[in-house]
């Protein structure tokens, strides 16, 4: 463990670190852009995993490997072969390749279609054994650079898991590296369950059945259901509904709805309990109304974390409020859940200011950054060197 003049030593080059972030300004931001223009929804990651192996080959790491699920992984060797810590950014977006993909950069700012979530957090990741070499900084610890893919959506975790399902190395710590928002720092996870509910009229509908119905309607009775669940205030708990879609056009019954939602709770029980009564109405008004109501599970994560008390996120904590940040610490349903699962100490880190998350005109600030990763090296240092 630490003692408190060597946590102090390193709280007083976080100042020195900023300024090594800076001096990198424009690898970071040529990577950004470019990262933040190739198109990587999950499942079609392989473009951006191209450039990031180009990345870390330019960067000197060994051990690149890209497994069957299209993971990246290179390490940037220590003094002691025997500590991990391992830097992970997750590399698919929310963005179809569909959409224009076009970033456009400002004197502070930058937008485009995920440019917060995750193309910075990816930039940082691979800009990082630059910074290094730049700084003249090394590590005791063998430093593993991971972009992993399938995490969003119905990805689930599925490229993180597997990574650690068939990785042989044991990681002491984990940093988890998000593009936004800069002052988050997560240590937990909460219960999660993703899903979508469909209402389809059948082609052989006997609409003498009722007197007016349609699939809209249906999802709307769903949606009621919902809304007379009582959710207790302990543990934490809530419902989301984060998407409704249904019909075509003024003059036409709506044969198809959909309803995307999320339980989360800090008790797994509380998931599984809400998860009971959605099940119950979906059948009952699938039955009575003679519209097919379906439930389609997507994703789903169990709470669990370290404690506060643990060295990783105390210490994380210090660094961000030395560095003039308020800490926001707040439960994840990203990454670390998965790192959680594996008894993996793990936190979460967001690298700047953003707005309009998940919209084409999704904004990151650029000033922020500096101190975003002046945060993440305090962090690795203060774990580099034994707590």
């Amino acid at each position: 463990m630490l003692r408190k003049e060597e946590i102090a030593a390193i709280l007083d080059q976080l100042g020195e670190f900023e300024e090594s972030a800076r001096s990198v300004k424009d690898q970071l931001l040529a990577n950004l852009v470019m990262i933040s223009e190739i198109p990587a929804p999950s499942f079609d990651e392989e473009n951006r995993i191209a450039f990031i192996k180009n990345r870390f080959i330019e960067n000197e790491l060994q051990h690149i490997s890209i497994d069957e699920l299209g993971n990246i992984a290179g390490m940037l060797p220590g003094k002691n072969p025997d500590q991990n810590i391992l830097l992970n950014a997750h590399v698919d977006t929310v963005f179809s390749k569909k959409v224009d993909h076009t970033i456009s950069v400002g004197s502070n700012k930058v937008t485009g279609p995920g440019v917060a979530d995750n193309s910075l957090g990816v930039a940082v990741l691979v800009t990082l054994p630059e910074l290094f070499k730049e700084a003249g900084i090394e590590f005791e610890s063998n430093i593993w650079f991971l972009g992993e893919t399938r995490s969003l959506g119905r990805g689930n975790l599925e490229g993180l898991r597997f990574f650690l399902e068939h990785s042989e190395i044991e990681f002491d710590n984990v940093i988890c590296i998000e593009g936004a928002q800069l002052g988050r720092l997560s240590y937990s996870s909460v219960g999660m369950v993703r899903g979508e509910i469909t209402a389809s009229v059948p082609e052989e509908y006997d609409w003498m059945r009722m007197t007016y119905t349609n699939a809209i309607i249906t999802i709307n009775e769903v949606i009621n259901r919902i809304v007379d669940i009582p959710l207790p205030q302990r543990p934490k708990t809530s419902i989301v509904m984060g998407s409704i879609e249904g019909g075509t056009t003024f003059n036409t019954i709506a044969t198809k709805a959909n309803l995307k939602f999320e339980i989360r709770s800090e008790d797994q029980e509380q998931v599984n309990n809400i998860l009971a009564q959605f099940e119950d109405f979906v059948a009952e008004i699938s039955s009575r109304s003679g519209i097919r109501v379906d439930m389609e599970l997507v994703s789903e994560r169990k709470p669990g974390g370290v404690s506060f008390k643990h060295p990783l996120p105390r210490n994380a904590h210090e660094i961000i409020k030395h560095l003039g940040l308020k800490p926001t610490i707040t439960p994840s349903t990203s990454e670390l859940s998965a790192f959680i699962d594996w008894g993996i100490p793990a936190i979460t880190l967001g690298m700047t200011n953003a707005e309009h998350l998940r919209l084409e005109t999704e904004t990151i600030e650029i000033e922020p950054i500096y101190k975003g990763v002046a945060q993440l090296l305090g962090v690795i240092n203060v774990i580099d060197k034994g707590d």
